[in-house]
């Protein structure tokens, strides 16, 4: 550090008081199991805290507290002597808190711009356009990304990168970066520490969670160190020895760091790898002999991911893959290789199941007896293996997401091991794991090679693959540039390799996919894609109904068939926004029957102007009511959006045969006259509904309301560490669901003419087929209120065509059904190919 970064600091905390943030007497207990145990730690101004532990031993959770994402359940945080009653993350980052989940808090659905744009206040682009402040956010962590485009083709370095650039550009007074390097290559954690001495320099406290002990040697002022929820020492770090660090970590001393490697090369070839080629990769070539560990090097983004997968039967490829003597194409890989991810949340856990069934679902043909599956035997292989990895968990049976990070990746790896595989394929199996596991899962890979199972180990770690690996295949451009052997792996060797190809900058991970056009691929990825076939679907089917039957497109039915969508437009836009945030509505059809049955005592001929307009308040105060309802019983009910929109089907259904048991009360005319008011072949109504979408439409793409509303959808988890409120977001998005039922209830009252309870029902399937059809996600995050409205016009064209074509009604459900298959099948076509 420079005499001048030196004063900086100094400066710094002059100016600051002396300590940032004070913990006293933390402690946390999920279901009664105590995470933290009076945790006391103090972080300063102008300096790196590191906080070393291992996994499961409180860090990240200690790092969500001091965050606001969790509350402790006991003790005092304390920000600049001011003591804080309750930390969330709106308080958190109105002081000027900021963290880097170890997780990155990225919405997949949401587009590179648009995921800076929710996630950062509005101050800070208040005097430039959103786009150069991001581009220029990006820039500033080497990301080089279109701004357009979707973050569910980002790598998880570029997620990380992307997260580090979110925090930095608050310019926070404290920043906490938990395991901010475990996926990225060397040069993009060199830019990281340049930019955390900048931070540091102008008095930023940096909380730092790392499990590599050299980078806390580059990077940390001071440490302390967890362990069983506990803190067991701190320390400044030039005054603390590695040995005695790792002894704090794991409560133990650790004789080796690695495992001893194999003596003698063996004469036998346990796998070969010939001429093999596919994506990315060119004429990849190497041997395993037997007892052997081979690793994959070089910077990353130039193949090794992509090798991995390959091997592991994901992706196809050609030339010859020999496993003891037997050829395997892409099917046999599958069967005879145990994968072990990078992207563990992605690939590699299966976040609805728990730790038992994540440890053993690709190994039930192993833990079954007479082909029954064995509930002993599989506790007991579980139990076995989770000892030997030092697996963490309250159970067997709990969810695997409550699992640290570490510990999920042990659970990926016992259940690598649990399914006997003919070969193992490592990818960065060590990301994110403590000391000492990391030292367990070396041994068990060197055990498993010895037992002549053949392993590959993908690794960015040159130290690790020096300690580990017997061979180094060094790549670049998907070529092999450097094959290492023997004395030959060395951390120098390895690194002088992959830097010096000339072709290493193809694809680094930090820096980013080269800049594609922002034209028709963009275009295709987006929300708004279906709207072209559909349209074009509109269009077709009104030119050949009309070849059949000249009045098809005359004024009158094209009047009939807009009015007649206006209805259902308004309630499937309603639909829309509980699929966005990735709920559903089963209750629109029957509120909107029941609207009309309210409206059917005061919306009469003869009635007053002031009782009229009571009707029409008491259908809206109706659709609130419903909607607030609806949100309350998903948010704090707990009830599931099925279970809850249900309940409130049978209900509001049942109230509309209690207010009339046959149809009655009849709409007023006059009403009906004004409200189908006809301009050219278009009900003005019509007319208004394509506004409401379009503002709609703008709203979800260029508003902070319409990005909260798609990131609850896409991850609700993400959303709530960026801050966002969750229920108040969910509840807001029901009420809307149901105003739009009701101004849907209002053009049906003027069709039907009456209040009758049997209708209406029909609309919960016509809208969520509208929706589909519009081509939203029924899992949420995704949609387009465009679509939808499409969606109702063709739904409404095909009923009018059966009509025309004197077809039975049968005909009507069958189109409907071939039309959301055909749909389905075209938009993942196209996505599929715009990924590519």
């Amino acid at each position: 550090m420079t005499a001048a970064q030196v004063n900086a600091i100094e400066a710094g905390r002059s100016a600051h008081y002396d300590v940032t943030i004070r913990l006293a007497g933390i402690y946390k207990y999920f279901s009664g199991v105590p995470a933290l145990r009076d945790v006391n730690v103090e972080f300063l101004p102008g300096e790196v805290h590191a906080i070393l532990g291992e996994n499961g031993a409180g860090k990240s959770t200690l790092m969500n507290i001091i965050a606001g994402t969790l509350q402790a359940s006991g003790g005092e945080i304390t920000f600049e002597d001011q003591r804080i009653q309750q930390m969330t993350p709106e308080v958190a980052a109105s002081l000027g808190i900021a963290i880097c989940f170890q997780h990155p808090a990225i919405l997949e659905d949401l587009s590179v711009l648009e995921n800076v744009c929710v996630a950062l206040p509005p101050s800070v682009f208040s005097d430039r356009p959103a786009q150069d402040v991001v581009q220029d956010m990006l820039d500033a962590v080497g990301l080089q990304l279109p701004l357009r485009m979707r973050a569910d083709r980002m790598t998880v370095a570029q997620k990380h990168l992307l997260e580090i650039g979110k925090a930095l550009a608050l310019k926070p007074k404290v920043l906490i970066l938990d395991e901010p390097t475990a996926s990225l290559d060397q040069e993009a954690s060199d830019m990281l520490f340049g930019r955390i001495r900048n931070a540091v320099a102008t008095g930023t406290s940096v909380i730092y969670i790392t499990h590599r002990l050299a980078e806390l040697r580059q990077i940390a002022d001071r440490v302390t160190v967890l362990r069983d929820g506990r803190v067991r020492g701190a320390a400044r770090v030039g005054d603390i020895s590695d040995a005695d660090l790792v002894g704090l970590i794991v409560g133990r001393t650790l004789e080796a760091a690695f495992p001893p490697k194999s003596k003698d090369v063996a004469e036998e070839t346990s796998l070969s790898i010939a001429g093999l080629s596919g994506r990315g990769l060119r004429n990849i070539s190497f041997d395993v002999p037997r007892g052997q560990i081979i690793g994959i090097a070089g910077v990353a983004g130039n193949g090794q991911t992509g090798l991995m997968r390959t091997l592991a039967g994901l992706e196809p490829a050609q030339g010859a893959i020999t496993l003891r003597g037997r050829m395997l194409k892409q099917q046999g890989l599958l069967r005879e290789a145990a994968f072990m991810p990078s992207d563990r949340h992605r690939e590699g856990v299966a976040s609805g199941l728990t730790v038992r069934e994540n440890a053993t679902f690709s190994a039930l043909d192993k833990l079954a007896v007479n082909g029954i599956m064995s509930r002993a035997k599989e506790h007991e292989k579980v139990k076995s293996i989770f000892d030997e990895l030092a697996v963490k968990a309250p159970s067997m049976e709990a969810p695997i997401l409550s699992l640290s990070g570490g510990n999920q990746q042990k659970v990926v790896m016992s259940r690598a091991l649990l399914s006997e595989p003919g070969l193992i394929i490592a990818d960065e199996p060590t990301q994110g794991v403590d000391v000492g596991a990391r030292f367990e899962i070396y041994r068990i890979l060197r055990d498993v090679s010895d037992a002549g199972t053949p392993v590959i180990v993908n690794s960015s770690d040159a130290v690790e693959l020096e300690g580990l690996c017997d061979k180094v295949v060094v790549m670049s451009r998907g070529h092999v540039v450097e094959t290492l052997t023997g004395d030959e792996v060395t951390e120098e060797r390895i690194v002088a390799a992959a830097v010096k190809a000339e072709t290493h900058d193809v694809e680094s991970g930090s820096k980013a996919v080269a800049a594609q056009s922002e034209g028709l691929r963009h275009f295709l990825q987006s929300d708004n894609s279906p709207i072209v076939p559909l349209a074009l679907v509109t269009l077709l089917l009104g030119l050949y109904v009309n070849g059949q039957n000249d009045n098809f497109l005359s004024i009158s039915n094209i009047y009939n068939i807009f009015l007649l969508a206006t209805a259902l437009g308004f309630i499937a836009l309603g639909q829309t926004i509980a699929l966005l945030m990735g709920g559903i509505d089963l209750s629109v059809g029957p509120l909107a029957g029941f609207l009309v049955v309210v409206a059917s005592f005061f919306v009469n001929d003869g009635m007053s102007t002031p009782v009229v307009l009571v009707g029409l308040m008491l259908m809206f105060a109706g659709a609130f009511v419903t909607g607030a309802v609806n949100g309350l019983l998903i948010r704090y009910a707990n009830f599931t959006p099925i279970a809850a929109t249900l309940a409130m089907y049978i209900a509001i259904q049942g109230l509309s045969f209690l207010l009339r048991d046959n149809p009655d009360g009849y709409i007023s005319s006059t009403v009906t006259d004004w409200i189908n008011w006809q301009w050219g072949p278009f009900p003005v109504a019509f007319l208004v509904l394509v506004a409401v979408t379009l503002c709609g439409e703008y709203a979800l793409r260029r508003t902070r309301l319409g990005w909260r509303l798609r990131a609850v959808g896409s991850n609700e988890e993400s959303a709530r560490r960026m801050g966002i409120r969750i229920d108040l977001t969910y509840i807001s998005g029901y009420i809307a669901c149901s105003l739009l039922t009701g101004l849907g209830a209002v053009m049906l009252m003027t069709q039907i003419g009456v209040g009758d309870p049997r209708q209406g029902v029909s609309y919960t399937l016509s809208s969520i087929t509208a929706v589909v059809l519009g081509g939203t996600s029924l899992t949420g995050g995704r949609g387009t209120f465009i679509g939808t409205v499409l969606g109702a016009v063709l739904l409404t064209e095909i009923l009018s065509a059966v009509t025309f074509l004197s077809l039975t009604q049968t005909y009507q459900y069958l189109f409907q059904g071939i039309l959301i298959v055909v749909a389905a099948l075209i938009y993942a076509a196209v996505r599929r190919r715009a990924a590519s």
